[in-house]
């Protein structure tokens, strides 16, 4: 274990599989002058194929001071909301726009209602809570995301509906020049805060899009920015402490095999290296950090067939941490001090204030990326589920006439990319699949539900783990796609994808567009099975007629 080391608040602990390789790199990393050059926005970093993309990308270095005016802004909102009695916050976002304000508001112990999924129940009971009281945050970097455009056309028709004025209620964060910004300024909603457009959304827990709802909820987003500042000198410094170089060489070295700054020399399709992120929670006193991370990570990293697949489990003891095999990286969310040997010989403990810790993260995701070999800002794959949803509510008769291959009591079973012409079972389907997973690949799980009131489908992360030995994420449909979707067809090819849909007990319709959000819902999950198949990936969709009955059947059946 090396020793471990603090800077700015954050304390690292690493264990370095290949200290020799570890220390060269790091050492490289110093001697190129990466953490000053990053923290001067140079966009040479990672090649010149990166270079136009990372030049309207790299802003978030200096956000912990750039984003101080919102502060007093934010405040002098939320204090008149409050004189209206309007104190329940609703963000309906994607991805980076609601990913780190879920992390914020949940560790600051404040309440925030995120709306990040297009299930009819979901919506539908968000809409009947405490609407009197409700303001909604619509936010969106790109300003056309449809899962938001949806959910703010709802609310509005809503509000309308109990005699509420829906432009008094409705808040807007978008970048500048976005068509939600001229929507909102048609309607004369009651505040646009234009958000820094050279900050990619995966980056953007520190700008309006993280610090707007957050701090409209309670959460003191001063004393976040405080944390960041506090970190930003280590980060910056060309010096073998930094902590930012530190974890990011041990995440690149770690996927490489041992290999420096090159990425055709690591892991890549050979699987050489340790290609997933393992996040689990040993008192880190930050709730939901890994759901955070692991958009950064995978959309960052997962590209060209390279890349980190972050798995969040739930504590140290669950399958897939507890037992990680060589393909895996440890990271103890608290400290990593007194844990076993880890089998793949690399490991990471962290602590440290979130503030802090969202940039530290932010910075080491960039290092690894010019370990890697790619570049760490686009994100090449995310718009193929979109096209491909698209086209289907734009067609939606297109598949709805489907026949499963099997019917297994409350499970209807459909297969993609792979041979299910011998089960005649839920079991033998669900073996099957399992079957084409490669050795040290991994097993996406991906439930289409409510994940309020199907929450029980989270246990099927550890149970497939459990099964399989594989490392297994679970992801909330269509909230993944805007996550972890960039990993699974542009990252290493070694997973498979279980996919969970469920029958809609009552449809909700989407206020003046030809779908309803089960249809919306319908055409997501069915894209991004058509995406994955398309790509030689195999796709087991399982369609529960009776949502809770079928959860209890699989669980039962693995």
């Amino acid at each position: 274990m090396s020793v471990p080391s603090e800077a700015g608040g954050v304390r690292l602990e690493l264990i370095c599989g290949d200290e020799a390789a570890y220390s060269s790199t790091l050492d490289q990393l110093v001697s190129d002058h990466v953490a000053s050059r990053m923290t001067s926005q140079d966009p040479t970093l990672w090649g010149p194929d990166a270079e136009s993309e990372a030049g309207k990308r790299l802003s978030w270095v200096s956000l912990g001071e750039s984003s101080r005016p919102l502060v007093d802004e934010i405040t002098a909102l939320r204090d008149e909301l409050l004189a209206e009695n309007v104190d329940h916050i609703v963000l309906a976002g994607m991805g980076g726009s609601s990913l780190a304000p879920e992390v914020i508001c949940a560790t600051a112990g404040v309440e925030l209602v995120t709306l990040d999924t297009t299930d009819p129940g979901q919506v539908a009971a968000a809409l009947a809570d405490s609407l009197d009281r409700t303001l909604l945050v619509v936010s969106s970097k790109s300003g056309g995301t449809v899962e938001t455009d949806s959910h703010r056309r709802a609310y509005e028709k809503a509000f309308t509906d109990q005699g509420i004025d829906p432009t008094q209620r409705i808040v807007v964060v978008t970048d500048p020049g976005s068509p939600l910004q001229q929507t909102a300024e048609d309607a004369g909603y009651r505040k646009v805060f234009l958000a820094d457009p050279d900050v990619g959304g995966r980056y953007s827990a520190l700008t309006a899009f993280g610090l707007v709802p957050t701090g409209l909820a309670g959460a003191d987003i001063g004393q976040l920015l405080d944390e960041a500042v506090a970190v930003s000198s280590a980060l910056a410094a060309d010096d073998e402490h930094n902590p930012g170089l530190r974890l990011g060489a041990l995440l690149g070295v770690a996927h490489n095999g041992g290999a420096g700054a090159s990425g055709s020399d690591g892991a890549g399709s050979d699987g050489a290296g340790s290609d997933k992120v393992v996040f689990a929670d040993v008192g880190s006193g930050i709730t939901g950090f890994g759901d955070w991370a692991e958009q950064l990570i995978a959309e960052s990293t997962g590209k060209l067939g390279l890349g980190l697949l972050p798995v969040v489990v739930e504590n140290s003891r669950a399958p897939g941490f507890a037992d990680a095999k060589k393909d895996a990286i440890p990271v103890y969310l608290g400290g990593v001090e007194g844990s076993p040997e880890p089998t793949s010989g690399w490991a990471a403990g962290v602590s440290g204030p979130l503030g802090a810790q969202l940039l530290l993260w932010e910075y080491a995701t960039a290092v690894a990326g010019r370990i890697i070999g790619i570049n760490p800002f686009d994100q090449p794959n995310v718009e193929e589920a979109k096209k491909q949803a698209r086209a289907l509510l734009d067609a939606p008769d297109q598949g709805s006439t489907e026949e499963p291959q099997l019917t297994d009591g409350a499970v209807q079973v459909f297969g993609m990319g792979f041979d299910l012409s011998s089960a005649s079972t839920l079991a033998e389907a669900v073996q099957a699949f399992f079957a084409t997973a490669p050795e040290l690949g991994y097993v996406s799980v991906q439930a289409y539900l409510d994940r309020h009131a199907d929450r029980s489908a989270a246990d099927l992360r550890s149970a497939v783990a459990l099964r399989t030995g594989l490392q297994t994420t679970f992801g909330w449909g269509p909230r993944f796609l805007h996550s972890t979707g960039q990993y699974h067809k542009g990252g290493h090819p070694n997973g498979v994808f279980l996919q969970i849909t469920g029958a809609v007990a009552r449809d909700l319709a989407v206020p003046d567009r030809p779908y309803t959000f089960a249809s919306l819902q319908h055409a997501q999950a069915a894209g991004d099975a058509t995406v994955l198949a398309d790509k030689g990936r195999p796709v087991l969709h399982l369609h529960l007629t009776d949502r809770a009955a079928g959860i209890g059947q699989l669980l039962e059946t693995l």
